[in-house]
């Protein structure tokens, strides 16, 4: 290791971890920022286990890791890391899991369910809502007198405190106070559970927040067609035709078609099967139920059952008459002033 003779100490540390923090940054293309309030080094210990092989954490001083980051930016060599420094999210207690693109759900999985019970402090924002359940809460009537510093309504039981109603005690992303720590801690109960959380990814330059990993292929699927859906319902009502609409426009001009011949008698090859079904009964019921089972092959019918249920169920409404809505003028020019 030449490149750390003549250092100790500080320097020799942070030598250490800028070579560290640059070989992960070069080694794998995601970050995860993670916050880690709370988080005990016993806690960590287990988290860095858990993923070994997979993923490799690192905590430093955020000013360390910033320094690294703009020194590569600025020397060329990961310039798609700007977009990290830019956005802010090295601050306060952070961490930074190194990981493969595959592998983000999995480890965020794995890092935030290593979670840890933690009696409540004073002055602490409260991750969650603590509610006190009605009943006994295993107390002498000695102890009434913090119930009654916290306003609780109690009632004595067989010798034990009993409380008349649920009471939240602390309101989640309030400050802990002191009355409800003391009565915590006289209850025995540890309400709060504290761990390693995921706030947001770096992906090869582009940073999101990290409920997307929680998409599957099926919502990412379910999403883009809603997206289809909507550019198609636009095309329609502006009249321009685009790859999401033209569909349903050859879907809607075939209805009118085969609405027209079946009103006049005219025939022409796609829709003989169409008048081959009307005119038998017990036919077109089938198809209607075939169709009205298959809600996808009816919402674009090319043709056949799909296409009788469409035309049939649904018929081409009637032109309405359109109507000149500017202010009559007479022939000399003359009109309503």
């Amino acid at each position: 290791m030449a490149a750390f003779e003549g250092l100790s100490g500080r320097k020799l540390r942070k030598a250490k971890f800028k070579v560290k923090l640059e070989k992960y940054i070069e080694q794998y293309p995601a970050i995860l920022i993670c916050g880690i309030d709370h988080v005990g080094s016993n806690q960590m210990q287990k988290v860095r286990i858990s993923i070994r092989g997979r993923a490799n954490i690192l905590c430093g001083k955020n000013t360390m890791i910033r320094r690294v980051m703009t020194d590569l930016v600025e020397a060329n060599k990961v310039p798609q890391l700007d977009s990290l420094l830019q956005s802010d999210l090295i601050k306060y207690n952070v961490a930074l899991i190194f990981t493969g693109v595959d592998d983000l759900a999995d480890i965020r999985k794995i890092v935030e369910s290593n979670q840890v019970p933690a009696a409540a402090k004073t002055g602490v924002l409260a991750p969650v809502d603590v509610t006190l359940p009605a009943g006994p809460t295993g107390l002498d009537p000695g102890q009434t007198a913090f119930f009654q510093a916290a306003n609780i309504a109690t009632k004595i039981t067989k010798g034990s405190i009993e409380l008349i109603n649920p009471v939240t005690l602390i309101r989640k992303n309030e400050r802990v106070p002191a009355t409800a720590v003391a009565l915590l801690t006289k209850m025995g109960i540890r309400p709060f559970h504290f761990g390693i959380h995921v706030s947001s990814v770096y992906e090869n330059g582009f940073i999101y927040k990290a409920a997307v990993l929680d998409f599957t292929k099926i919502d990412l699927l379910r999403k883009f067609i809603n997206g289809c859906s909507y550019i198609a319902c636009l095309s329609l009502g502006a009249r321009y035709p685009t790859l999401a609409s033209v569909c349903h426009s050859i879907a809607r001009g075939y209805q009118k078609l085969a609405a027209i011949g079946l009103e006049t008698n005219y025939t022409f090859d796609e829709i003989k099967e169409v008048k081959a079904l009307v005119s038998d009964p017990e036919a077109l019921k089938k198809a209607q139920a075939e169709a009205a089972a298959k809600a996808a092959a009816a919402a674009a019918p090319a043709g056949g059952a799909a296409a009788v249920a469409a035309v049939v169920a649904k018929p081409v409404p009637e032109p309405e008459e359109e109507v000149d809505e500017a202010p009559a003028m007479d022939l000399f020019g003359g009109g309503d002033y």
